[in-house]
């Protein structure tokens, strides 16, 4: 019980209600757009562009600022491209894709944490992404375009770009922090040693394995396992225990939330669009909870970003009863494999802090 106290324990001075408001202001642009042209297949994009642009915000000058966030969306942009191309291709090159992009995140430690945090937001991504197009290639009535998907991801980059300009002339052109000034800001570099580079191959194998377990079976609900896993898997060898209890049990709570919420998506016509248009506003409510509570308690952070982007992937497919026991069941197994990797990574950890230097 005193772990479980641990887990859900809260701390007030991190609630963040202003910057949650700001994420839901600047959500509702691209929602609205969508809405009238008639395009919510290409909502996701956006949306994970501006909330990502603005995870990766370095703060100071506005120049250094925005031409940071213009390079986090260029290289996004290529992730974007990859995605959704792979997703519609045999599950073999999704494989080899997942595998590939993870390690790459992994290894990107060696720049600094700040750009190993912009590769992690760039995996979790692509992962994303990849299930969506995934469901959507599967849904004969949704049609998508590459292009359009990844001009959706560099508009909602190039929104928080634009946000961030007015804001700087409106507080009379000084510089400002990070707008998340709890994310470490460090671009300093780091040697890649053997544990690190061993965890990292771990990571990828397993988000590979994930991958190659939902779509070369081709599951029912098959893109909640590695988005299950990638969500609950800590970003580094150093996290404490209690944060990976936090984060795996808040993907739980998250696939359960969504599961309930996507229920109604069984529905036809007039019904079903109206219950689409109203779950795209829930996962926009649940994105702003989470840019507002990440530091009050990850558990629940980590369960509104999870259930926030689970629901954004299967609106595409049409859902009944009988799914929620595949989304939990997918989601158990996700979670799974990413305990898998906290043990090895924990395994890892202990040897090397017990290792002592032989004498010369």
């Amino acid at each position: 019980m005193g772990r479980l106290s641990k887990v859900f324990a809260f701390d007030a001075a991190g609630l963040n209600w202003p910057r949650a408001v700001a994420v839901l202001d600047a959500g509702l642009v691209p929602l609205f757009v969508f809405w009238a042209i008639g395009h919510q297949v290409y909502l996701i994009g956006a949306l994970f562009g501006l909330l990502f642009a603005a995870l990766s915000d370095p703060g100071g000058g506005y120049g250094h600022r925005a031409l940071s966030v213009a390079a986090f969306a260029l290289v996004g942009a290529g992730v974007t491209a990859l995605a959704f191309w792979i997703g519609a291709e045999a599950w073999g090159w999704m494989v080899l894709a997942a595998f590939v992009v993870t390690l790459a995140a992994g290894l990107a430690v060696a720049f600094g944490v700040h750009r190993f945090i912009d590769a992690m937001l760039l995996n979790v991504w692509f992962v994303v992404a990849l299930g969506y197009e995934f469901g959507i290639h599967k849904a004969v009535h949704v049609t998508s375009h590459i292009w359009a998907q990844v001009l959706a991801w560099s508009g909602g980059a190039a929104l928080w770009i634009a946000v961030t300009f007015l804001w700087w002339l409106i507080r009379g052109r000084t510089d400002r922090s990070q707008p998340f000034s709890e994310l470490p800001g460090d671009n300093s570099r780091r040697k890649l040693t053997p544990p690190l580079i061993l965890f990292a191959v771990i990571r990828a194998v397993v988000i590979a394995g994930t991958v190659a377990l939902a779509f070369g079976l081709d599951l029912s609900h098959d893109s909640w396992i590695p988005i299950a896993a990638m969500v609950a898997m800590k970003p580094s060898l150093e996290q404490a225990a209690l944060v990976s209890a936090q984060r795996l049990v808040g993907t739980l709570i998250g696939a359960v939330v969504a599961g309930l919420l996507l229920v109604p998506t069984s529905e036809h016509g007039l019904r079903l669009f109206a219950v689409e248009r109203g779950l795209e506003v829930v996962a926009l409510v649940l994105l702003m909870h989470g840019a507002g509570i990440r530091f009050w308690n990850y558990t629940f952070y980590s369960a509104a970003i999870a259930a926030g982007a689970l629901i954004l992937v299967d609106l595409p497919q049409p859902s009944d009863y009988a799914a929620e026991g595949y989304r939990l069941l997918w989601t158990l197994c996700g979670v799974g494999c990413s305990l898998i990797v906290l043990l090895l990574a924990g395994l890892l950890a202990g040897r090397t802090g017990t290792a002592r230097p032989r004498p010369t």
